[in-house]
């Protein structure tokens, strides 16, 4: 058996400066909060890493703390919220401010990117994007003629993230993994991610079914509640409390800190 059992640190210890950094989960749903925990305390520790650029389907209030230390970049997301408890506060000032890169995508761009890399190949084509004015915040985003019809199609580049952070609800120790029905998009971050972390509920000897397979998988930390505040079904349900704290106490750097001091103390 292949052990990738490691620490919770080790696993933040993962991430490099200028990496793609795509957290796991829908959201407010399993979300890899454990993992964003040790990730803001190696980098209040060590400045590292920085210059990160995070892609995320949906991006929640994970997405919205990372964003707060300075260490994201750019964001690629075709949504960034905290659903019915409503903006994500660091995202909206930030962007606002003009300290944030917004990468322009849509859920068309997002899925054919990845369905470019699971390919293997550089780009997929699709009618997405085709008669509106996105192309235009989008130049990487070209046009190419269908050989077969004729038809102007879109070309999505394909997307590859550096490291994908998902959240299972049982792992084993080689890397298989499951994660329950509402999947999002993690099992294809698993297959084109260079390198896959898994966070779980509990750690068991074998699987008998697995969403995510251990080829795909590079290490599993034993991470329990590890999705909190965000919810686990069916496990736990999410920390409304906290959420609506987060969204409600939180509008500028300082506000930002305090409240980000005091989650990492308890």
């Amino acid at each position: 058996m292949n052990n990738k059992c490691i620490s919770i640190e080790e696993a933040a210890s993962m991430v490099n400066p200028g990496d793609m950094l795509a957290p796991g989960g829908m959201t407010i749903y399993r979300r890899p909060m454990a993992f964003i925990r040790a990730l803001l305390q190696r980098f209040f520790n060590t400045g590292k890493p920085d210059n990160l650029t995070l892609m995320a389907f949906t991006a929640g209030i994970e997405s919205d703390i990372l964003v707060g230390t300075g260490m994201i970049s750019t964001v690629r997301s075709c949504y960034f919220g905290l659903e019915i408890f409503g903006l994500a506060p660091m995202f909206t000032l930030m962007a606002n401010q003009g300290e944030l890169k917004v990468l322009e995508e849509t859920e068309a761009s997002l899925a054919y990117g990845l369905r470019a890399s699971l390919a293997g190949i550089g780009f997929m084509p699709g009618l997405g994007w085709v008669g509106t004015d996105l192309p235009k915040l989008r130049p990487d985003v070209r046009t190419i003629t269908d050989p077969y019809s004729g038809e102007v199609l879109m070309a999505f580049p394909a997307i590859k993230p550096d490291i994908a952070v998902i959240h299972a609800l049982q792992a084993d120790p080689e890397g298989n993994a499951l994660i329950g029905d509402n999947k999002g998009i993690d099992v294809e971050l698993s297959g084109v991610a260079k390198t896959v972390i898994i966070t779980a509920e509990e750690i068991v000897p074998e699987l008998d079914k697995a969403n995510i397979v251990a080829p795909w998988v590079d290490a599993v930390v034993h991470a329990p509640q590890g999705a909190l505040p965000t919810s686990c079904h069916p496990l736990y349900s999410l920390d409304g409390d906290m959420i609506l704290a987060y969204s409600e106490q939180v509008n500028d750097k300082e506000s930002w800190s305090k409240f980000v001091d005091k989650w990492l103390i308890n």
